[in-house]
């Protein structure tokens, strides 16, 4: 049985114990998956899992506390949930927790640049390692290594670290560590260059604040300095000044607790690299106090908690 089938009858059988189960299901045309929230077996019937399944379902889970809910995960989503119950923002009875090895997902922009238009897909079918789109009547043939997440090729997560229901056979990590190679090439340019490199890509934000809104762990949605007018943290205007306050403040409150699911950036209608804020922070993080989100479902994040004497930090040694 494959591996959709097998999470098809997990799905069904656990219905009848749960308000909804969440996955994936098509979208609004053969490329792009959606999220699918499944009440009823003809709903299940609808479930897709693939390298199309990027969005990352545990960014519902917060606003459904007070039902049961079954969530369908990834590796990286799965680091989400678990980051979830640390902090208390999601309860473990209230959810049934379905999970799968992922081999990848494909990242649409790397899709966009090497067909160009997307608007004529007709048809999408996984073969092996590659994704073959028909688009505008032609065939297409993409390795699935050159238009998966970057985050994928990093990923020590494939399969779901907490579940209820796993699925599959297990797959073995990308990588054994995670070196951060791309935040030491950044961080080896000169401070000036770094800065205009930011002021560039901050220009470019519209404020939507779409990147926000499809983060798991942006949970302070009524209080958010966007919208705050007392204290009034950014004003209205579209400077860049503005924009970079939001973002800096965005990614400090995720620093410890960022997943690195890439939401965020995925969901960054301008395409503006905004990982790259939340990695250097966990690189920080994990050199200070040796610490990575959402891996132990015990553990607590190191910036929610508190020790007279950091091993990593010299408070008293200057």
């Amino acid at each position: 049985m494959s591996v959709i089938d097998e999470l098809k009858s997990a799905i069904k059988a656990k219905l009848s114990e749960v308000d909804l189960v969440i996955g994936w299901g098509p979208g609004f045309d053969p490329l792009h998956a959606t999220p699918l929230f499944m009440r009823c077996e003809k709903d299940v019937d609808k479930l897709l899992w693939g390298p199309l399944n990027v969005h990352n379902p545990a960014t519902y889970l917060p606003g459904l506390k007070g039902k049961k809910v079954g969530v369908v995960v990834k590796g990286c989503d799965s680091r989400s949930v678990i980051e979830l119950l640390q902090e208390k923002l999601v309860k473990r009875e209230e959810l049934v927790i379905f999970g799968a090895p992922c081999a990848g997902v494909i990242d649409m922009g790397k899709v966009r640049r090497a067909l160009g238009d997307l608007d004529k897909v007709s048809a999408v079918s996984i073969e092996g390692d590659k994704v073959v789109v028909t688009a505008g009547g032609k065939q297409h043939s993409l390795p699935l290594a050159e238009v998966a997440a970057d985050k994928c090729g990093r990923c020590r997560y494939h399969n779901a670290l907490i579940s209820d229901v796993f699925v599959g056979e297990h797959l073995p990590p990308s990588v054994e560590q995670d070196d951060y190679a791309d935040v030491e090439a950044f961080e080896s340019q000169s401070l000036e260059e770094r800065n205009a490199y930011w002021k560039r890509e901050m220009q470019r934000c519209i404020r939507c604040y779409a990147c926000r809104n499809a983060c798991p762990l942006c949970v302070c949605r009524d209080h958010c300095i966007a919208q705050s007018r007392d204290p009034h943290w950014i004003g209205q205007g579209d400077n860049v000044g503005d924009k970079w306050m939001f973002q800096m403040i965005h990614a400090q409150h995720l620093a410890g607790r960022c997943t690195e699911c890439g939401e965020c950036q995925r969901a960054c209608p301008v395409g503006i690299p905004l990982l790259a804020l939340k990695r250097k922070l966990n690189k920080e993080i994990k050199e200070l106090f040796d610490y990575e989100a959402g891996v132990d479902p015990n553990a607590c994040p190191p910036l929610q908690s508190f020790k007279v004497e950091e091993e990593n930090i010299n408070e008293r040694g200057w």
